[in-house]
């Protein structure tokens, strides 16, 4: 069940560490070989860490199959150089709303929608920070708070952490994937 959170936070500038270590689908859409095993989420049920324990990834892995995914696989190997390509090349389908992402106000807002207020217009100062304040999905959207769903927060100590989320700049769009992380 996706957890729904708003964030808002004070601005903070830190680079962020992403993981690459994402599995894909072939087009056939028989599974990759980074996808082995993964029933499970790619990254282990426990909890995701980097940097000796410094960085936690709260972010859910995407996966061949993903619940609430209208797409199938979400991730191909549309060319391959297994199969003569001088490249691998990945193809991403999926709606902006699965797994973990962001709502921009223009997602539940039709004036806002219309006023231009997407994905690429948030201000990731909010996104990005200390002191993030937890709200129930019914809040009002606003400028100054973001909402966050479906982060992976099941095994996170309780801390003070840097919050991290840097969505897409998906021009348009209400809603993008998002990678986020702690730093303690």
């Amino acid at each position: 069940m996706a957890a729904a959170a708003a964030l808002a936070l004070q601005p903070l500038l830190l680079p962020v560490l992403l993981q690459a270590s994402h599995a894909l689908a072939t087009a056939a859409g028989d599974a990759h070989p980074g996808y082995a095993g993964a029933d499970a989420d790619t990254c282990g049920p426990g909890l995701e860490e980097y940097g000796g324990g410094r960085i936690v990834g709260i972010t859910h892995a995407y996966r061949p199959v993903m619940p609430g995914a209208t797409v199938q696989p979400l991730v191909r190997l549309k060319e391959s150089m297994e199969e003569g390509s001088d490249y691998n090349l990945s193809e991403l389908r999926m709606e902006c709303h699965t797994g973990t992402h962001v709502d921009a106000p223009g997602h539940m807002n039709q004036a806002h929608f219309v006023a231009g207020l997407d994905v690429d217009t948030l201000d990731l100062d909010v996104l990005n920070g200390a002191r993030p304040r937890f709200s129930p999905r019914r809040t009002v959207y606003t400028l100054d708070i973001i909402l966050v769903e479906s982060l992976k927060l099941d095994n996170v100590n309780t801390g003070l952490y840097m919050l991290h989320c840097l969505p897409l700049r998906l021009v348009g769009s209400e809603g993008s994937p998002i990678r986020c992380i702690l730093i303690k």
